[in-house]
């Protein structure tokens, strides 16, 4: 245990030494004062700091679960491939310490990242407590379900990133994954006919996630949350140790 919280704590170190984070978080949390502020039209996501509107959250989550299918990726692909393209990962396969435990450091970093820049998000709670009455069970229920969103996406961008020694295609190939769970899982529930899109309401992290912004606790969305995180991470172990054995 205290060998994987030495990893997570250099890695999280390191992404306050990285313009990349600075730069992925400012835009994030720049995405997210422009929809509750303005809203954006195009995607129909109305603002949600407007006179006569109900004080809600839920926009606004809605709009950061959905970022999180570029912006994740963006912050774990760095991760294992780093290590791949700077040769530092042959020191780090002979030292004493578990592929597990490497894996397991690095995602707890980026969870704990993540985390941060949710925390960063709750100046709008606390601006449209002042102004309103937000539903304090819907709040807390969101940032719940961003957290476990979060933690699965990460899982599958440290994947990706055990994948290859290009960070930009790591994040690419991530991209692409967490694009199944979102939008084409959204697309062959909307057009496709039975049973695929009922099977596709199974898989589709979007909808899982709509429950917590509504303040709804649904047991199959954690299920399903910790489901793909554990699932993606033992694959970046097993990957990790067939790097190993090269």
């Amino acid at each position: 245990m205290k060998k994987m919280l030495t990893i997570a704590q250099r890695e999280l170190a390191g992404y306050f030494f990285s313009p990349l984070a600075y730069g992925v978080g400012a835009i994030y949390l720049l995405c997210c004062g422009i929809v509750f502020f303005h809203g954006l039209d195009a995607f129909g996501i109305p603002p949600v700091f407007e006179t006569g509107r109900e004080p809600t959250m839920r926009p606004l989550f809605e709009m950061m679960a959905s970022a999180t299918v570029v912006v994740l990726p963006l912050l774990t692909m760095r991760l294992v491939s780093e290590e791949f393209s700077s040769g530092t990962i042959e020191t780090l396969m002979t030292a004493p310490i578990s592929d597990a435990q490497v894996i397991i450091g690095k995602f707890l970093s980026v969870l704990g990242f993540f985390a941060i820049l949710l925390a960063a998000s709750l100046f709008y709670v606390i601006l449209l407590s002042i102004y309103g009455s937000p539903d304090a069970g819907v709040t807390v229920s969101g940032y719940l379900g961003l957290l476990l969103l979060g933690g699965a996406f990460i899982s599958v961008g440290l994947f990706t990133s055990t994948l290859t020694g290009h960070q930009l295609l790591a994040a690419i190939l991530a991209m692409v994954i967490l694009s199944v769970f979102t939008a084409l899982a959204w697309a062959v529930v909307a057009f496709a006919p039975q049973p695929w899109n009922v099977i596709a309401v199974r898989f589709n992290a979007l909808s899982y996630f709509r429950d917590f912004a509504r303040g709804v606790f649904d047991t199959r969305g954690l299920v399903f949350f910790l489901s793909v995180a554990v699932f993606f991470l033992y694959l970046s172990i097993k990957m990790l140790e067939s790097r190993r054995w090269r």
